[in-house]
């Protein structure tokens, strides 16, 4: 484009002034961005929020049909000669996200699994392997991109350890193990407590006269007081589950009535993150679920140490049973009424334990979250 000088000849423009027009353009774009990223961010929270709804149909009509809320898992642990459970001697069975399948209206990936084999049961892995590989998209919440396929890498730094060998994928594709971003609460059951000893969450004996406590006995959910081994459960088989979830002694699943303190009130769901997580596989019981004594969204990325690392950051240490998601400031909670809530990051840690446990007794008004 051209104009008129004094003398009536043409000139264009010169460099100066077209260096401000592209200033001009690049503060535009610089503004307009991050409300673009934030629509963006906003659609893909709506849909993540629309994940849970659909859960939360799906495990209301289970309990429509058994007159409980899904369990954990579908089978039971191995046991001694004592009824004690048997140490790492696993009876494995599908994950409570298999379980609810037919009320998703999932029934094709749901009969392609055999309910009549465990996770370690032998073929198990080849009998599965088209359920395996089959990709849930209500499983995955939209804005973790770090997993967009749903499979991750088995048993590495930044993969998942499942109990069972994954198969071969039958399309020839990626080979791994499928994860999930949602995982059912065990509430306010310790979630590093025995395992890994003090942290900065818990509250361990002796407990205070009139300091609230955070964490209660019966680690992940289990009737477990104590760590890992035969010797320990002989004498201490007297933990509570306190939310929804028992990762691995399969007490009785919890029924409406067992929620005194309101499902409006209660925990069912949450969001985690398999990227800082080792333990997020989609059938397994070892990803079923997370607690509310790790505050929301904080971070288990690193991946130094082994399991049970005090490395707080790390992914394989216990704090990456913590609910957490990629939304900025907080993550999305299905609450057993069916209802969902974006709880902040924020928030109380006493209320949040206290909105974990389904019949804990305490008081919690609406504002307080």
């Amino acid at each position: 484009m051209s104009r008129l000088d004094s003398q009536g000849t043409r000139r264009g423009f010169t460099l100066i002034e077209l260096l401000v027009v592209i200033a001009i353009i690049a503060v535009l774009i610089a503004l307009l961005l991050p409300a673009v990223q934030a629509a963006r961010e906003a659609a893909r929270r709506a849909q993540c929020t629309n994940n849970l709804k659909q859960l939360g149909l799906a495990v209301h009509n289970y309990i429509s049909t058994n007159n409980v809320f899904v369990p954990s898992f579908s089978s039971q642990q191995a046991t001694n000669a004592q009824g004690k459970p048997d140490g790492w001697a696993w009876d494995g069975g599908l994950s409570w996200r298999a379980m609810i399948m037919p009320d998703l209206e999932q029934n094709t990936v749901y009969n392609a699994f055999n309910m009549m084999l465990k996770e370690d049961s032998p073929g198990a892995n080849l009998a599965w392997a088209t359920a395996w590989y089959t990709v849930i998209s209500v499983y995955l919440c939209p804005s973790d991109g770090s997993v967009p396929g749903g499979i991750t890498s088995f048993q590495t730094a930044q993969g998942t350890y499942s109990i069972m060998t994954p198969p071969p994928n039958p399309s020839g594709g990626q080979y791994g193990v499928p994860v999930t971003n949602y995982y059912m609460s065990f509430g306010d059951n310790y979630a590093i407590l025995p395992l890994s000893g003090a942290n900065p969450w818990e509250t361990g004996p002796p407990f205070v006269p009139g300091v609230p406590r955070r964490g209660y006995d019966g680690f992940w959910g289990t009737s477990n007081l104590s760590t890992y081994g035969l010797g320990a459960y002989a004498i201490a088989d007297q933990g509570q589950m306190r939310g929804f979830s028992d990762y691995r002694t399969r007490g009785a699943p919890a029924s409406i009535q067992s929620v005194t303190d309101g499902t409006s009130n209660t925990i069912l769901i949450g969001e985690g993150l398999p990227a800082q997580d080792p333990n997020s596989e989609m059938y397994g019981h070892t990803g079923v679920a997370s607690g509310t004594t790790i505050p929301i969204n904080f971070y288990t990325g690193l991946t130094t140490g082994g399991f049970g690392t005090t490395v707080w950051q790390s992914r394989f240490s216990y704090a990456s049973r913590g609910f957490k998601s990629l939304h900025p400031g907080g993550a999305n909670f299905l609450f057993a009424d069916g209802h969902v809530v974006f709880l902040k990051a924020s928030l109380n840690p006493i209320t949040y334990n206290a909105l974990g446990s389904r019949a804990g007794g305490e008081v919690v008004s609406s504002d307080a979250y």
